[in-house]
């Protein structure tokens, strides 16, 4: 496993750049994640791991909640794994608690599942496979 990213939820992409580009980000691709209702923004690091920032695109999506209940900031780290799905039916079989059974599709065309914070001492963890990695 590795570190892909640590997502960062944000009000707005917009707003939260300005501080990224004052420490020397000069791009930001985004792109819209309909499943999750976020735009993301990632700020790519030289060790192949991202700040991934999230803006709610719904008023009901869970950025959206996330911010209502606990502000903005870090919202969850994200481990890139060979295989999500032996990674899930391996940690299924020892009882942790998934917020996902089955990867869907994330940011990048990924395979994304999440970890509930109660299973990780309160940290939503994300496992995510890039699609064609096995």
């Amino acid at each position: 496993m590795e570190l892909d990213h640590i997502g960062i939820a944000v009000n707005s992409l917009e707003e939260a750049k300005v501080f990224y580009e004052a420490l020397g980000w000069k791009s930001m691709p985004s792109e819209v994640v309909e499943s999750e209702k976020v735009k993301v923004g990632f700020l790519n690091l030289e060790n192949n791991c991202a700040l991934e920032l999230l803006e709610s695109t719904s008023n009901d999506g869970p950025i959206a909640k996330f911010i209502e209940k606990r502000g903005t900031g870090i919202h969850h780290i994200c481990l890139r794994v060979k295989n999500i799905q032996e990674t899930l039916k391996q940690l299924k079989e020892k009882n942790i608690q998934l917020l996902n059974s089955e990867p869907k599709l994330g940011a990048h065309n990924c395979l994304v599942a999440f970890i509930h914070p109660k299973s990780t001492g309160g940290v939503l963890i994300e496992l995510s496979q890039p699609q064609g990695d096995v």
